[in-house]
């Protein structure tokens, strides 16, 4: 093993509460109800197809998704600018690897955002490369995001381990052809094809040391 690559909301960072807040503030904002079931369709999908799947589903006819998405990174700019916090267990791992494999983020957020947290966090200097939905065409489950993360690191994919909390980050990692641990949410059980599925990154840590030996 030579790489591990991680996602970055919901599993180094603890963001899901704060795009929870946001969509229910935007629709607020935009004089719409929006509904759990509604949010969790948005849930693991690109930028831009979360922000349609909210427009259509809240009947939105004053804003593009693209205007929506301008409107819900400006808002969450804001958020991890003064609330964003690394997950229990994230910091001491990517240390730990750091130095022994190369170390990779692979996210479905925009460039924009990403730095910010990169920035708030200082872990810049642990990563070898930061992949964002920038310049991805198709978003999780699609394994678009990390074949090119793997080619930007130079390695294979049976030569890297995926680190992802969504079973469409999940998803893709297996179909790039990863090894791949699930560090779900309670509740959240659905992961065919990963390697693992452990209760947090404590418990990830462990397992990718004794892959490592």
């Amino acid at each position: 093993m030579k790489g591990v690559i991680f996602d970055l909301d919901g599993l180094l960072i603890d963001s899901e509460k704060l795009y929870r807040k946001v969509s229910y503030a935007l629709a607020e904002r935009l004089g719409k109800e929006l509904t759990e079931e509604v949010r969790e369709k948005q849930i693991g999908r690109s930028p831009l197809e979360a922000n349609r799947v909210f427009r259509e589903e809240l009947g939105i006819t004053s804003h593009t998704a693209v205007e929506l998405m301008d409107l819900r990174n400006g808002m969450m700019l804001d958020e991890f600018r003064n609330h964003v916090e690394m997950m229990p267990g994230a910091h001491d791992m990517i240390r730990a690897l750091h130095g022994r494999v190369k170390l990779a983020i692979a996210t479905g957020s925009p460039r924009q955002l990403t730095d910010e947290v990169v920035k708030r966090l200082n872990i810049g200097r642990y990563f070898d490369h930061i992949q964002t939905s920038d310049n991805v065409l198709h978003g999780k489950p699609d394994p678009e995001i990390y074949l090119i993360t793997l080619a930007a690191l130079g390695l294979k994919p049976e030569e890297c381990v995926v680190l992802e909390d969504s079973p469409a980050g999940a998803e893709a990692g297996v179909r790039a052809g990863c090894r791949v641990i699930a560090v779900p949410e309670a509740g959240v059980d659905n992961f065919p094809g990963v390697e693992r599925v452990v209760g947090g990154l404590s418990e990830a840590q462990q397992v990718i040391r004794n892959w490592l030996g």
